[in-house]
């Protein structure tokens, strides 16, 4: 872990315009995703041991990134990872500068697309020098602009250096069992349509059951009286022991704690989520080691939003009212 984690942070203020002091992810992908900065090794078939051997271009593309810290001393490199086709990094600004965060990384996007050039004018001379004259080259490899987001509190850096750092192991791990982190469409429940993710035999299993907990038994809680708070999140934990399937978006602080538990019970799940999947979809930390294994199935009822950022209370009307619509479907086939 690098030493600036001890340090005392500051995070990024509103009205700064991305000029102070903050901590940041950067992502750069090739767009046709092709594999083109590294190959995914896997030694021994096994993911904890998977790393990444860089091209000519991959190492240029890290390369850049020290450039760019030696142009602007107060950003430093936290973490970074090169995967086969895309460049995951985590930055801290350790002071204000005269130009913003944005105009730093557009500066390293202009360097890689002009090595990203480089790159297809070599190949085009190596194996096929009349591809330019026939239109085949150059191409461009990195069109698409860096993905660039602020960490806006302590608890999500940890969490984003270990997300970067396991991006092979995670990788490796879909690659030995795809079927598991596939994206597979048109899943049939009753009159309505889902896509998914994770171990659809699931649907399979004898008995059913949802998580949801109701409004009262908060507000009795609130008012001191947790017994039926208390009673329901144990009765849904006692019906994951029978072999039961608890079925739920886990929105509410009670239904993710119920969540919790089950995970590490080793419960399977099937869980609702309020958006849909892109092609490349990961799991998040918390449950890709629990899709590797087989024990979950994540559903979505609508296609996948990039401009969704947050969950509307009809989404959690519509998605409560789902789980019980999969429950009483299920139970019903049985």
């Amino acid at each position: 872990m690098p030493e600036v984690i001890h340090e005392k942070w500051q995070w990024q203020e509103p009205g700064t315009a991305w000029k102070g002091i903050g901590v940041y992810h950067v992502s750069l992908t090739v767009p046709s995703r092709e594999q083109l900065l590294g190959t995914l090794v896997i030694p021994d078939n096994d993911p904890s041991k998977a790393r990444v051997e860089r091209t000519v271009l991959g190492n240029a593309v890290v390369n850049e990134l020290y450039v760019m810290c030696r142009h602007y001393p107060p950003v430093r490199i936290l973490q970074f990872c090169l995967m086969p086709d895309h460049l995951h990094a985590v930055i801290y600004v350790t002071r204000a500068m005269d130009t913003s965060i944005r105009s730093v990384i557009r500066g390293y996007w202009q360097g890689v697309k002009k090595l990203g050039r480089a790159y297809t004018l070599s190949i085009s001379a190596e194996f096929n020098s009349a591809a330019e004259d026939e239109g085949g080259f150059p191409f461009p490899i990195f069109t698409e602009r860096p993905f660039i987001r602020p960490l806006s509190h302590r608890g999500q850096l940890n969490t984003m250096i270990r997300y970067v750092r396991l991006n092979p192991q995670r990788l490796a791990t879909k690659r030995l069992m795809p079927g598991f982190f596939r994206v597979q469409r048109g899943i049939e429940i009753g009159n309505r349509s889902y896509d998914g993710v994770g171990n659809v035999e699931l649907l399979m299993q004898a008995n059913f059951a949802a998580v949801h907990v109701r409004r009262w038994m908060v507000e009795q809680a609130r008012h001191g009286n947790n017994q039926p708070l208390r009673d329901y999140k144990n009765a849904c934990v006692l019906k994951a022991r029978r072999g039961d399937v608890m079925v739920s978006p886990f929105i509410s602080p009670d239904e993710k704690q119920v969540m919790q538990v089950l995970l590490h019970e080793l419960s399977p799940l099937i869980i609702l989520a309020d958006n849909g999947f892109r092609d490349y979809y990961k799991p998040t930390d918390a449950l890709f080691d629990v899709c590797a294994a087989g024990r979950v199935l994540i559903l979505s009822p609508w296609g996948y939003d990039s401009n969704k950022r947050s969950i509307s209370r009809a989404d959690c009307v519509a998605l409560n009212a789902m789980a019980e619509e999969i429950c009483n479907e299920l139970n019903k086939q049985r």
